[in-house]
């Protein structure tokens, strides 16, 4: 599935489904475009035969500059109390940041400066893999707003506290090998390397059992926040459908028989 000259630019590869933003100069997100993403999100999350998402953008300068502010400024989006205005079925802003039921891994490929609502769309993703040349940065305050798309709930979470302050109160940029050094993404790469490297991630992943690999995403959402000895109690008897049906799932057995057997499991998604 393509569509070549829209705002985002979706294709199915496999079991991979590749989703580009494409709104140049800056790759900026209006209402519209935010909706069209969340609804590319659903069709990620509830088709069966897709397993893994990558997410990047067209260009090689910049990932995205977040929300269109040209947008703001015409009055055709609203600012006060936004989210009210969209779906909430379709997972906030950019269709991710606010998602609780998408339990497939989703890759990021940042190809360049990731900014604002941008660089909150990359901490909604659960891998960020980053170009040498991609900075990281968070430019609202001196607009007279703050990033409320997700940076002031997961920031604080991967760095430490007081850079997340230096990033959110003074807007620094973080170049992307500093990021990494904190752990805030995975890895680092050439320029000309990114799509390749996050494809074979994705190839990785979805040669995995498909009820294992959501397993992952749904008990850590439950346990987040909990002491271990409560991490294990809601995991135990919580009503966790996905982790549930892994355990009970042929795929589960296929895999310990292929172990044994000494061969390539065979994963059916049962």
């Amino acid at each position: 599935m393509s569509e070549p000259e829209q705002d985002i630019i979706l294709v199915e590869n496999g079991a991979v489904f590749e989703i580009t933003i494409n709104r140049p100069k800056v790759n900026a997100i209006d209402t519209p475009t935010s909706r069209k993403m969340g609804q590319a999100f659903i069709h990620f999350r509830d088709n069966p035969d897709l397993k893994v998402c990558i997410i990047t953008a067209a260009g090689e300068k910049i990932f995205s500059a977040g929300w269109d502010l040209k947008s703001l400024d015409s009055g055709a989006a609203q600012l006060d109390n936004w989210w009210e205005n969209e779906d909430a079925s379709l997972g906030g802003f950019a269709g991710i940041t606010e998602v609780w039921n998408l339990n497939k891994p989703v890759i990021a490929a940042l190809n360049g400066l990731t900014i604002g609502g941008g660089f909150e769309i990359a901490l909604a993703c659960d891998l960020i893999i980053a170009a040498e040349h991609v900075e990281f940065a968070l430019p609202e305050l001196p607009l007279g707003l703050i990033p409320d798309a997700g940076a002031m709930q997961r920031l604080p979470k991967r760095l430490p506290y007081n850079i997340a302050l230096e990033m959110l109160y003074l807007g620094r940029r973080m170049p992307a090998a500093e990021a990494a050094r904190y752990g805030m993404i995975n890895k680092v790469v050439p320029a000309d390397q990114l799509m390749t490297t996050a494809r074979q991630w994705a190839a990785q992943l979805a040669q995995v059992a498909p009820l294992a690999l959501q397993s992952i995403k749904e008990v850590l959402r439950a346990v987040d926040g909990e002491s271990i000895r409560d991490s294990f109690h809601k995991m135990r008897n919580d009503k966790l459908p996905t982790y549930r049906e892994m355990l009970r799932s042929s795929d589960a057995a296929e895999g310990v028989k292929a172990f044994v057997e000494k061969r390539k499991p065979d994963f059916r998604g049962q």
